[in-house]
């Protein structure tokens, strides 16, 4: 199993101060791995190093999908981005589109022309989340839970190898997060390397995987 993600002696800044350092660890394909810790521990600026939103400061090495983040070009960033998916916690749907338009809007913006396979991308994408039949509801026509699985069916339209998930159950009720959190376990067991950011412990012990802690500036791999 080769690692989609390797960090070793990374160190991560916002606003010139330090936010993590000597952070090392790696994340194999497949993989499901939770990152915890509390509010302002570097969970958010360690996932949106990955996709290159917040510099590398310095590292021995930090490669995601072997793009070397000490040394990216500007050019480059886009390509990476695009084999990424990313899950927030506000979902950040356009309100004023259909489901299917929100999702076509995300296939033409990253170079797909032919109608006839961005329909049945959607449609794939929407049958893996289990809302192959919400494609005409607009966003606020959906309950949370809803609009969270049309998120997830967005990061997948790119067939991404990496999925990182930055608190994608923080809005959601409890039994509704136990269903997004199984749907992104069941993701990782098709092949998607998933990085899932939570302060919902319960979570960790419902659901056992690989837990990765943000505490002290410090990235402690609790496996």
């Amino acid at each position: 199993m080769s690692d989609i993600i390797t960090y070793e002696g990374v160190e991560i800044h916002r606003a010139e101060k330090t936010v993590l350092k000597d952070v090392s660890f790696s994340i194999g394909e497949g993989e499901f791995c939770y990152l915890v810790g509390r509010v302002g521990s570097g969970k958010s600026s360690l996932l949106k190093s990955m996709y290159a939103e917040v510099p590398v400061y310095s590292g021995t090495k930090a490669t995601v999908l072997d793009y070397d983040l000490l040394d990216i070009k500007k050019k480059q960033i886009p390509y990476l981005r695009r084999n990424i998916g990313i899950v927030f916690q506000d979902f950040q749907l356009l309100q004023d589109r259909s489901v299917y338009e929100n999702l076509s809007f995300v296939l033409k913006a990253t170079g797909w022309r032919n109608r006839t396979e961005m329909d049945h991308r959607i449609e794939d994408v929407l049958i893996d989340v289990g809302m192959n039949h919400k494609s005409y509801k607009m966003p606020h026509e959906l309950s949370g839970g809803e609009q969270q699985r049309i998120v997830i069916a967005r990061a997948l339209l790119n067939n991404p190898k990496l999925i990182l998930a930055d608190e994608p159950t923080g809005n959601l009720d409890p039994q509704t997060g136990i269903s997004i959190v199984s749907l992104l376990h069941s993701l990782a067991a098709d092949g998607h390397s998933v990085l899932m950011a939570t302060h919902n412990l319960q979570l960790c012990d419902d659901f056992p995987a690989r837990v990765l802690r943000c505490r002290d500036q410090e990235l402690i791999d609790e496996m």
